[in-house]
């Protein structure tokens, strides 16, 4: 009983990833392509569905401990589900946040061509996919694969950072469209963080190993 219930959650649990994974493509695309309608679509439509999808995951996994009191594997991976259900739910936030400082931009003149954010979208939203995958398959190697595409997402971070820092030092009209860039930047970040740790996770639930503090382990 508890292993089918087991599949049934992380049924729901991919179900909302894919879900979140929508959210951050529907922020850039809108972003890039200046289309305020996926803007609009990913805060009024989406979020309320994300919301609602955590809320009920959470309460699954509560559920589920409450009524088997799991051990060994199982209850790795209830552990395992709660902990990634919170980090889906932070980057529906920050596509949200993307998606709030994308109208901004949107209204506004450009303060240059955006070059390394989409580089960054691309390498996040790939990290993300390539998270879930790797709890779905089981897979730690994978897994390992996408921490090491962590690095990659923060340089990119930091040449949009010097990028900007130099156009707001020469015109300062730019500030307020910069920071919003950066903001842009700091979210895709952070959604290549949350997904490194869904990866850090997952070879806690296969391998029962944490790596957080030691990623060569």
């Amino acid at each position: 009983m508890l292993e089918e219930k087991l599949v049934t959650l992380k049924g729901r649990l991919i179900e909302y990833a894919t879900l979140v994974e929508k959210m951050i493509d529907l922020s850039i695309e809108g972003l890039l392509r200046k289309d305020t309608t996926h803007l609009e679509e990913v805060m009024k439509v989406y979020e309320p569905k994300a919301n609602d999808m955590e809320i009920e995951i959470d309460e699954d996994c509560i559920t589920l401990i409450a009524q088997f009191q799991p051990k060994a594997g199982d209850l790795r991976a209830i552990h395992t589900i709660m902990r990634m259900n919170n980090d889906l739910e932070r980057m529906g936030d920050h596509a949200v946040n993307i998606c709030e400082s994308a109208l901004f931009l949107l209204e506004r003149p450009a303060v240059k061509p955006l070059i390394d954010i989409p580089r960054m979208a691309e390498l996040s939203a790939s990290m993300l996919k390539d998270s879930i995958a790797s709890f779905i398959e089981a897979d730690p190697k994978m897994a390992r694969l996408v921490c090491e595409r962590d690095e990659r997402v923060d340089e990119l971070g930091e040449q949009v950072l010097r990028e900007l820092i130099t156009y707001m030092s020469s015109d300062t009209s730019t500030i307020e469209r910069s920071l919003h860039l950066l903001r842009i930047a700091r979210n895709l970040e952070r959604i290549a963080d949350l997904s490194t740790n869904i990866c850090e996770d997952t070879i806690f639930m296969v391998d029962g190993r944490v790596i957080k503090h030691h990623k060569d382990a």
